[in-house]
């Protein structure tokens, strides 16, 4: 148990509405993601008419990866201000920017009417949006460690539950306007609607964020703050990061197989029911979601790591066999999605917490905002297309689960190195050798 836990298990009511003021940019994060690949063929009609409909889906892909490769550029310059000047600017800064630009996509004219300029001025929204996300989850992350002392670790489960809620909306959002619009009318503006909403929830956000308060761990070491973070994190905790990526790697590694492979995999390759599967994807969520916070709860009563420790055992162990029963393409769906993302709940609940634990108070967001950029982009950014050319180079259709497990293996081996001492807020946790 933590110094803070054992003064007392209950946080204020002010504790409370900061976690979770502080988690709502990473709802609207993981909800932009999602409406984006929902309606990326619309996108690509409205923005890049191309002869070719592949070629057209291409580009809005391309233009989707534009914003998720602009985040380590984010997190690198938002963190400086963070580390320097404090966590509440730049977490009011980065919602209201997210949030106008979620707006602007879904009022940018099409190519139709302003042309390539119109291209343009998506591309450009996308890229600022994608520097505004490197900074959020990181400063999510350091606020609500700093803020919640007495339960860090369920503090850092509210924030990722609340990503997870994101999905879920923007899920409800796509399934009322197909359920009231026609083809043809979602094709046209549709999919703007779900643009508009997500950026009219982002400037209520806005609002409601202008209340947090600076961090006290922050305000105790303002004067003495790093005036290069990130170069003292990149001198001096090097080893940290490394480890802060290892322990990022199963979260970033099954979270990017499961939202951005695991759908178009079991329909196209596998060839189950579209709709059952989005059933399915539902359900799973909604298990992710209340395992997380189970085990982000106990993350303050034993030590993270044994947390991280467990789930990637179980990875290891069970996620090749729960792919080749998806494999024989007449899996119950509503039973294996569900155990797979349960059996990640040591991870999801605690990988937060121990990252944040790697790095002292006057370098915390900076350290945290690599750690987290470079394990996100490359295992959730690269592990879709690591899957799939798995399968077509070895015709394996289970061969997805590889990626996972070792990602599970890379948990398993830095949660191993790891001090049994939970995560201090003043001091970096010290990694064995």
């Amino acid at each position: 148990m933590t110094p803070d836990a054992s003064r007392g298990s209950d946080l204020t009511r002010r504790q409370w509405q900061m976690t979770l003021l502080a988690s709502l940019g990473g709802g609207l994060e993981y909800y932009d993601f999602i409406v984006y690949g929902i309606f990326a063929k619309d996108i690509a009609a409205a923005f890049f008419p191309a002869s070719d409909p592949v070629a057209a889906l291409t580009l809005s892909l391309a233009v989707f990866a534009v914003g998720y490769l602009a985040r380590p550029l984010g997190g690198l310059v938002l963190s400086h201000f963070g580390d320097r000047y404090g966590r509440k600017t730049v977490f009011v800064v980065t919602v209201f920017s997210m949030s106008a630009c979620t707006l602007g996509m879904g009022l940018v004219p099409p190519y139709a009417s302003w042309g390539v300029w119109a291209t343009l001025l998506l591309v450009t929204l996308r890229f600022v949006q994608g520097l505004c996300i490197g900074g959020e989850l990181p400063g999510a992350i350091t606020f609500v460690v700093e803020t919640a002392s007495r339960r860090p670790g369920l503090a850092c489960g509210i924030v990722f539950c609340l990503v997870n809620g994101g999905v879920l909306l923007a899920a409800l959002v796509n399934l009322a306007l197909q359920s009231t619009l026609p083809p043809a009318a979602m094709a046209e503006y549709g999919w703007r609607i779900a643009f508009l909403f997500g950026g009219v929830v982002g400037l209520v956000s806005f609002v409601l964020r202008r209340s947090l308060e600076e961090t006290p761990e922050f305000l105790r070491l303002q004067d003495r703050a790093a005036r290069s973070p990130i170069g003292e994190v990149l001198r001096h905790h090097r080893g940290q990061v490394l480890a802060g990526i290892g322990i990022v790697a199963l979260t970033a590694g099954f979270n990017g197989i499961l939202f951005a492979h695991m759908p178009a995999y079991l329909i196209q390759v596998l060839k189950y029911p579209p709709k059952t599967v989005a059933l399915a994807m539902n359900v799973a969520l909604f298990a992710m979601s209340a395992s997380l916070l189970f085990a982000s709860f106990f993350a303050d009563r034993v030590p993270p790591r044994r947390l991280m420790q467990v789930s990637a055992l179980v990875i290891l162990i069970g996620v090749i066999p729960a792919y080749q029963v998806l494999a024989r393409g007449d899996a119950n769906l509503f039973l294996v999605l569900p155990l797979l993302t349960m059996a990640v709940a040591g991870a999801n609940g605690s990988f937060a917490y121990l990252l944040a634990g790697l790095f002292p108070t006057r370098v915390r967001f900076s350290g945290v905002a690599l750690s987290l950029n470079i394990g996100f982009t490359l295992l959730s950014g690269l592990g879709p297309l690591a899957a799939n050319a798995l399968i077509g180079a070895t015709g394996w259709t289970a061969a997805p689960g590889l990626i996972i497990a070792a990602s599970a293996l890379i948990g398993l081996v830095v949660a191993s190195r790891l001090s049994n001492r939970p995560a201090m807020l003043a001091e970096a946790v010290p990694v064995s050798g």
